[in-house]
């Protein structure tokens, strides 16, 4: 997925759609910017059409799909009725192995886990898998393929993830590179954003 200039859409969607925009070196460039642009025109206020369009760019810049992707999802959350749509469209895009291998800890930014999927250096139940979209479900077993362990990519990961509290749904083992799928990720403790607005856009 071709993104673009990352500081400007965080300007517009907020900075917590970018690993990269959640940092002080962020926070400096819009201060510079805001310094630079200064006018006495109050922002427009947005309409419900606008809020509801600017909460699906965040929530697909921010996992890294294109539109057909999250149309997909939202449709597969809204098919059983009376189901909590959210939660569940919440879990389809947490559980996607791309995300799975990022809340690990186990790369940086969500972009560098799809590529690191993407080549090949994770293992799902004793099949290697390359697709980043791969959904994975309460237990299954997630490895750093024995090829890539020696790769620098993880290099010390014990000692990186000191600091690193992994989400109550996985359990990681950072010395054996071993990963448990052991529950279901929670709205309540883990949206950023607010899916309710991202379904009400898609069922207009």
């Amino acid at each position: 997925m071709q993104i673009g200039p990352r500081y400007k859409i965080a300007r517009r969607l907020g900075p917590g759609v970018f690993e990269k925009t959640q940092t002080q070196k962020f926070q400096l460039s819009e201060a510079r910017h805001a310094n630079g642009k200064k006018s006495d025109k109050r922002p427009k206020a947005l309409s419900d059409f606008g809020l509801q369009l600017v909460e699906k760019q965040r929530v697909r810049f921010s996992y890294g799909i294109i539109e057909r992707q999250l149309s997909n999802y939202v449709a597969k959350a809204t098919e059983t009725k009376g189901a909590n749509s959210a939660e569940k469209l919440f879990g389809m895009l947490e559980t996607r192995l791309d995300n799975t291998v990022y809340r690990l800890g186990l790369a940086h930014t969500r972009r560098l886990a799809r590529q690191m999927v993407s080549h090949g250096h994770f293992v799902v139940n004793g099949k290697r898998t390359t697709v980043p979209s791969y959904p994975v479900k309460i237990g299954d077993v997630i490895t750093v393929r024995e090829g890539s362990k020696k790769s620098v990519l993880f290099a010390d990961v014990p000692k990186k993830l000191q600091n690193y509290s992994v989400p109550k749904w996985l359990k990681f083992d950072g010395e054996k590179l071993v990963a448990t799928v052991e529950g279901v990720p929670s709205l309540e403790l883990g949206g950023l954003f607010n899916l309710n607005t991202v379904l009400e856009y898609y069922s207009r």
